[in-house]
């Protein structure tokens, strides 16, 4: 069974490619920041973290699926946001606001959510299902980094582009005193949470290995 990736993030990509499984990557093409305000102006309140990820990880994923070829495949979309006092942080996107999250988190704990929706699609036309979930982890910063760290690890661009401007599979690991809860929920994508909707659409997880070395 193929999966198709509506994400173009490297982190999800790779993740899946290290669990044995070489996604179709297909960029979904969501405008965000729309989609979330429009649903907070139908409830007429802000959205929690947890509905901000699964909203837009739906989003994401039927907008590949509205415009797939009819095919036997699962779509996964895919959405994070990092949380500290109640605040939801997205991509910073400046250098400017990836070192103002920093200097607020160091030697604290936020939660990073990671939202994730499947669709099923189907060759023959039919309406597949869809299920989804979000997962949620703790990430507790290191509290000696330093300001010269911090400037050196937003030179590199790295944290402008991810959720909470911080990365555990990457340059950001060493600056990570403690995880609780799935680590694969924190590079943004919960593998055992991805385990679990593939088996409720009906398939086993070894129907979706098709690299090398898992097969």
């Amino acid at each position: 069974m193929q999966l198709h990736l509506a994400s173009t993030s490297p982190a999800r990509l790779q993740l899946l490619r290290q669990s044995g499984i070489e996604p179709v990557v297909v960029p979904s093409h969501v405008d965000e920041d729309a989609a979330v305000s429009a649903a907070e102006t139908a409830s007429g309140s802000p959205l929690s973290p947890e509905d901000t990820v699964a909203l837009l990880a739906q989003a994401k994923a039927e907008s590949v699926w509205r415009d797939l070829p009819a095919q036997d495949c699962l779509i996964l979309g895919g959405d994070s946001v990092f949380v500290v006092d109640g605040v939801i942080y997205g991509k910073p996107h400046t250098p400017e606001a990836a070192r103002e999250r920093w200097m607020l988190q160091r030697g604290r704990t936020g939660t990073l959510y990671s939202g994730h929706w499947l669709i099923e699609h189907r060759a023959d036309g039919s309406a597949g299902q869809a299920v989804g979930a979000v997962a949620s982890a703790n990430v507790t910063f290191a509290a000696d980094i330093t300001d010269t760290e911090i400037d050196a690890y937003i030179a590199t661009g790295e944290p402008l582009f991810v959720a909470g401007a911080f990365t555990i599979d990457s340059l950001g690991a060493p600056f990570i005193e403690r995880i609780s809860g799935d680590p694969s929920t924190v590079v943004g994508l919960s593998l055992p949470t991805l385990r679990s909707l593939v088996r409720q659409l009906g398939y086993d997880w070894p129907a979706l290995w098709n690299r090398g070395g898992a097969l």
